[in-house]
């Protein structure tokens, strides 16, 4: 039975990544169609879209092994868990020490202090990111990136924000542009931020990244966004009654379709999780769920939620090595462990897709 060659890339376009990547090796064709065409990559990364296959990229601080995780399976599924070698990717310079610190579209942003990459995991596709001509962060006390995409510009940006000294910044942000493969500094008026001593990622939301940060001239912390069109920052007010105490122990995240922060509250060990239920609107902050972290079924006191379910279901990071997952009314699920040892490691979830970066790629896996 022949087939016409239009109707055959519709079919394709339909498949999940997964099936794509095996059905590299039928023919030359198909090779070429799957690996190399970047139209082809954009029609079936808009095609899903709306029902995209997430997962969860889970790596230990001291092994290049890493796991993918389904995140609609349950935790202890091993055939919903794959392994990750990331040894065809970095260099032997590349220390044990880096760190996740976010996803966009299919891709992974990993750094460890000056050599950062971007990663396809489905497809191996990855790029080092230079050095800052500026070397703002050589010497910088604190130091926050983010990873993100404009869209009007068809174009990835790396964001680093630093700073040398919490008491008396400036702080300095400057962004890298993969289309330009060039550094950028973000000039303008002094910006009145300082972050907590833990480097962390951004959260992608709205064409913004985001992070907690601390107002100096207003004495409070909010939450601040730089925004990949415009290329400048501004900030929003957390929910009213947040102290200092609580922000500092909570994070960041997209709750279903939301912006949200969660806190701990250590009077009574629960994580309760609020969402802006109207983008930069700071009257709409509600509080929307209560996760009691119960310490004899959950024997970790500290949960950082990382995701949610297509039913809801949030999974989200232990102290120590595992990932815990409670249903939308707060109860615990299941709890599991994909190391033998207690070490924090780098988190975070991703899409499936086929998608390539701008310019020159460093290698694509075979």
């Amino acid at each position: 039975m022949f087939l016409p060659h239009e109707l055959i890339i519709q079919i394709l376009l339909r498949l999940p990544v997964k099936s794509l990547i095996r059905f590299k090796s039928v023919c030359k064709l198909w090779f070429s169609l799957i690996s190399r065409d970047p139209n082809f990559a954009k029609s079936h990364f808009q095609l899903t879209a709306s029902k995209p296959n997430r997962r969860i990229l889970y790596i230990p601080d001291s092994s290049h092994e890493s796991r993918s995780i389904d995140i609609e399976a349950s935790l202890d599924n091993v055939n919903a868990s794959v392994s990750l070698n990331l040894d065809c990717i970095f260099p032997e310079s590349f220390t044990d020490n880096f760190e996740v610190k976010g996803s966009c579209r299919g891709f992974i942003f990993l750094c460890d202090y000056l050599n950062m990459y971007v990663w396809n995991p489905s497809t191996g596709v990855h790029k080092q990111i230079p050095p800052s001509p500026f070397g703002s962060n050589v010497d910088a006390d604190y130091y926050f990136y983010g990873f993100g995409y404009d869209d009007s510009t068809e174009d990835y940006l790396v964001v680093s924000m630093s700073h040398h000294d919490y008491d008396d910044p400036p702080l300095h942000l400057e962004y890298f542009s993969l289309k330009s493969n060039t550094w950028k500094e973000v000039e303008g008026p002094h910006f009145p931020y300082t972050f907590d001593d833990e480097p962390k990622g951004g959260s992608l939301y709205k064409g913004a990244i985001h992070w907690l940060a601390y107002r100096n001239d207003l004495l409070c912390h909010v939450i601040v966004a730089f925004d990949l069109k415009e290329r400048k920052l501004s900030y929003m007010h957390l929910p009213r009654g947040f102290d200092g105490n609580r922000v500092h122990c909570g994070g960041l995240w997209v709750y279903e379709e939301f912006l949200s922060v969660y806190t701990k509250d250590n009077s009574n060990d629960t994580v309760e999780i609020w969402v802006m239920k109207e983008y930069k609107v700071n009257s709409s902050w509600i509080m929307t769920l209560v996760l009691p972290v119960d310490l004899v079924v959950c024997p970790n006191e500290d949960f950082f939620p990382l995701c949610c379910t297509k039913s809801g279901d949030i999974i989200g990071t232990d102290e120590d090595d595992g990932l815990v997952k409670y249903d939308r009314n707060g109860n615990f699920l299941e709890q599991h462990s994909y190391y033998n040892y207690n070490l924090r490691c780098g988190v975070t979830m991703y899409i499936e897709s086929l998608l390539s970066l701008p310019g020159d790629c460093d290698k694509e896996q075979a």
